[in-house]
């Protein structure tokens, strides 16, 4: 079917060139041809919301990524330009979990686990709970901040 969240895009699209919104038109831009690049390479069909989530996310964290790098190397200002889209793409995102939020819903995981195995989860188990977090998750929370969260009980 087609993505609610992609009309959504497409309509913001036009409302802010009309307002003459630049630095946001032109981060609409990016985004929807990163949606479209998805389209064509990896699987050829129209996007649903789901996937379309997973490419804002990658499309945040390369950005917050290549300014990581930036600025290590002492190039902030190329850092700020890596960043200027982010904002707008995290428009699109749901709303993130505060720590406590997340906190809780890692202890759920890790319960779920338990259950299954019969066994409190140990380092070994990282994946299994994290699958579990991931799905509870659903994109409200990135996975950095996952990981963490889940060594952090694990441990």
């Amino acid at each position: 079917g087609m993505s609610e969240l992609k009309d959504t895009i497409r309509a913001d699209l036009k409302t802010s060139m009309k307002a003459k919104e630049k630095q946001r038109t032109s981060a609409i831009r990016a985004l929807l041809a990163a949606i479209q690049a998805e389209e064509t390479t990896g699987s050829r069909h129209e996007l649903e919301d789901e996937d379309i989530l997973k490419v804002i996310a990658r499309e945040i964290k390369k950005r917050r990524e290549s300014a990581e790098v930036y600025e290590e190397n002492g190039r902030p200002e190329l850092a700020e330009a890596e960043l200027v889209d982010v904002p707008f793409f995290e428009a699109y995102q749901p709303r993130q979990l505060d720590d406590a939020e997340l906190k809780a819903l890692v202890e759920e995981a890790i319960a779920e686990v338990e259950k299954e195995n019969g066994e409190a989860p140990t380092m070994k188990q990282m994946g299994a709970v994290m699958k579990v977090a991931n799905a509870k998750a659903a994109g409200q929370a990135d996975g950095k901040r996952l990981s963490a969260e889940v060594k952090g009980q694990l441990n």
